[in-house]
């Protein structure tokens, strides 16, 4: 972030400011190099845990660091044999909307609970590690990431007025966000989600595995408390955070 600040106000102090949407160096818009790649960027609409669009998120597009990007391209690279790609589902997080979640998990408003968490109590969000301070998404190089099957164009949205489906009940009866059963939803704050849990059944269990091990080809760690979450080893920017907007 301190980077950046300063090459705009020095491009600024020289009459060759940036255009509005132009990146900090070093960051890229991820369907700009990974053609195909398929983008469900749920903070920029409703369908998320808080239930409404995140500050900071003025648009559906995932940004990355250009080392991620490339790292990405070889994930889809091993699994296009397999009739399968990857779908994004966050990327890049600016520190602003860090600190909307942090202030969502302060509050009451519960709209999203049924879906996102049913079993875990909203004061217990920080201690189980649903929910930060501080991300490395916000370096650039943190992904949510699924497996989704290679000819799939684009994401599903949920259907207007539909009621809320617990994100940990079966595939085929919880949303269908086109991808593969990996043994709940996105952003599925249960036990369920935790990358070892043996409680999803073969299928589930077959998948995470197919994708973690993709991820971890290209360079990514995961998380063990959330299946969708990896961390690119090499990050350009670790432990800095970035705060300009998705657009």
């Amino acid at each position: 972030m301190r980077i950046f600040a300063g090459l705009l106000a020095a491009l600024v102090a020289s009459g060759s400011a940036p255009a509005p949407d132009a990146l900090p160096p070093g960051f890229v818009r991820l369907r700009e190099t990974v053609p195909g790649i398929v983008a469900d960027m749920r903070y920029a609409g409703a369908h998320n845990f808080t239930g409404a669009p995140v500050p900071g998120y003025e648009a559906p597009v995932c940004i990355v660091t250009a080392q991620t990007a490339d790292a990405l391209r070889a994930v889809n690279a091993r699994l296009a044999p397999q009739g399968l790609k990857l779908m994004v589902f966050d990327c890049y997080r600016p520190a602003r909307a860090v600190a909307a979640f942090v202030a969502w998990a302060e509050g009451t408003d519960e709209r999203a609970k049924a879906e996102f968490y049913p079993r875990v109590p909203r004061s217990e969000l920080f201690q189980r590690g649903y929910i930060a301070a501080r991300s490395r998404h916000s370096a650039g190089s943190t992904v949510d990431v699924t497996l989704v099957p290679l000819d799939l164009a684009a994401p599903r949205t949920l259907p207007a007025g539909a009621p809320p489906v617990d994100c940990a009940a079966p595939h085929g009866t919880r949303f269908d966000d086109g991808g593969l059963d990996m043994g709940t939803g996105y952003d599925c704050f249960d036990v369920r989600a935790h990358g070892d849990n043996r409680e999803v059944g073969d299928a589930a269990i077959a998948n995470r595995r197919t994708l973690s091990e993709a991820m971890g080809a290209a360079g990514f760690a995961p998380y063990s408390e959330e299946w969708w979450h990896f961390s690119l080893r090499d990050e350009p920017f670790p432990g800095q955070v970035f705060d300009f907007p998705v657009r």
